[in-house]
């Protein structure tokens, strides 16, 4: 391969792929298995507190 037949498929194929990867790890936390974990992140800060 050419560095310019290498080029051309970083510029399309590349951006395509990296643009789906940037997409699915954004969406990762949104997915509905994903809601315990991420509750039980959010209350850990207040495990300890006294108030209740």
């Amino acid at each position: 391969m050419s560095y310019d037949a290498l080029r051309h498929f970083a510029d399309s194929w590349g951006l395509l792929a990296m643009a789906i990867l940037f997409l699915g790890l954004v969406a990762w936390p949104f997915r509905k298995a994903a809601r315990p974990r991420n509750d039980a992140a959010a209350r850990m800060i207040f495990k300890d507190d006294e108030h209740g």
